[in-house]
């Protein structure tokens, strides 16, 4: 029943980069008749097993991070639950769901591959998009998708990507990681998002920081991979959007930052008028209505968005979350430590310019990150207790006394 579960977990975390491109009215249907089934199996193997698996501390920031946004919820008047909620309920769930069904290394690998799978359909979606329709479209993106969203989905695959290819040994598996890397980097350009621009440079990091354990065969063809990657995207990208790509610099230096910067500013005096537990969840837009009237937009960052939503109580719990896995990743072995480094980080560039706390990617990033840590520390304390297991017994002397020394023991003449 396990193995059952965890195929359908499988398929679930495979739909998340493109659950945009099948969709009904505002739902995004293969995700949730993938994620009910996943975790009505999971439940049933529960209860079969009798077996549950002790929690880490990151999925005790995550359960206090969702009672605290149901608790803020009570002083406010809604005739529904805000979808916002009920997504925080999903996952958390989601998250306890590949923690118990994915204990082992091969498991967890096995989850991310989906997700590079699954982004791989995005980025090539992407792709035939703008063959079919490259002169009337000005940003590319699958199905349905934001282009900005859409361009972090891809940028979060990057280090996966580069990591399973260093992690398995099949040839074609390894080569068709690769390969990802320069499809995704040809998507993102023509999104045309600069936070994914941002994002996905950062994610590639991954490849010279693996570069010292690579042998010179695999050396070249990381160089050679990455200068594909970046040869291709310069060359199919529109001109329009190399020109957008080129203006970040201005857009920092002038504080507008596409105009996200008067929503952070309307956030930040919202976040003052309630202080503790904030505005309610789903209640960004609400809170800065009075400031900026039509031109309200959601916050277009997840840490202010809680902040100003859950108030300092939430934004606490939210981001021990964040804390909890970066002391996990701290004490993994060195490839792993720095996959899971990158990969936070690029999260985290993702994470700034979007409202993206409720988004699966991410729960699904922090999630795997602390089920590999949890199994390099049952590694580490196995080998802990073998070492110690092969180590001889030291004999123990009453207090005082002084092991004989065998050459001058009673009934053996000392020798000169």
């Amino acid at each position: 029943m396990t193995s059952l579960a965890y195929g359908a977990l499988w398929i679930f975390v495979f739909s998340v980069p493109w659950e945009r491109i099948i969709v009904l009215p505002g739902v995004s249907i293969v995700t949730r008749i993938t994620g009910a089934l996943a975790l009505a199996l999971a439940l049933f193997s529960v209860v079969t097993s009798a077996r549950v698996r002790r929690l880490h501390r990151f999925h005790m920031a995550a359960l206090l991070f969702v009672i605290t946004a149901g608790v803020a919820l009570f002083g406010i008047r809604f005739k529904d639950l805000p979808d916002k909620f009920l997504t925080y309920v999903q996952l958390l769930l989601m998250v306890w769901m590949i923690w118990e069904i994915a204990p082992s290394k091969k498991r967890l690998l096995g989850l991310m591959m989906a997700y590079v799978f699954g982004a791989y359909v995005a980025a090539l979606d992407t792709l035939m998009l703008y063959r079919s329709g490259g002169g009337k479209i000005v940003r590319f993106a699958a199905g349905e998708a934001d282009p900005n969203d859409h361009a972090m989905v891809l940028a979060l695959g990057l280090p996966m990507a580069w990591y399973l290819a260093t992690t398995y040994h099949q040839p074609i598996l390894r080569w068709l990681f690769r390969a990802y890397l320069p499809v995704a980097a040809v998507a993102v350009g023509l999104t045309g998002s600069r936070g994914g621009m941002l994002a996905s440079m950062v994610g590639l990091l991954i490849v010279p920081l693996t570069m010292t354990r690579l042998s010179p065969g695999r050396l070249a063809t990381a160089i050679v991979v990455l200068g594909l990657s970046g040869a291709i995207a310069i060359a199919y990208v529109p001109d329009r959007l190399v020109q957008r790509f080129a203006s970040t610099g201005s857009e920092m230096q002038d504080l507008r930052f596409g105009g996200r910067f008067k929503l952070w500013m309307a956030g930040l005096r919202a976040f003052t008028e309630k202080p503790v537990l904030g505005h309610g969840v789903n209640g960004f837009q609400r809170a800065i209505r009075g400031r900026l009237g039509i031109y309200t937009q959601v916050a277009h960052n997840s840490f202010l968005s809680v902040l100003v939503e859950q108030g300092l109580v939430g934004l606490l719990f939210y981001l021990c979350m964040f804390i909890a896995v970066f002391l996990a990743v701290l004490e993994l072995p060195t490839l792993e430590r720095r996959f899971g480094l990158v990969l936070l980080a690029t999260l985290g560039i993702a994470m700034l310019p979007l409202t993206w706390e409720h988004r699966k990617g991410v729960w699904f990033v922090l999630a795997v990150l602390t089920g590999f840590a949890q199994v390099a520390g049952i590694r580490t304390r196995g080998a802990v207790r073998k070492q110690q297991a092969r180590r001889p017994t030291p004999l123990r002397y009453p207090a005082g006394a002084r092991p004989l020394d065998p050459l001058t023991a009673p009934g053996r003449e000392a020798t000169t």
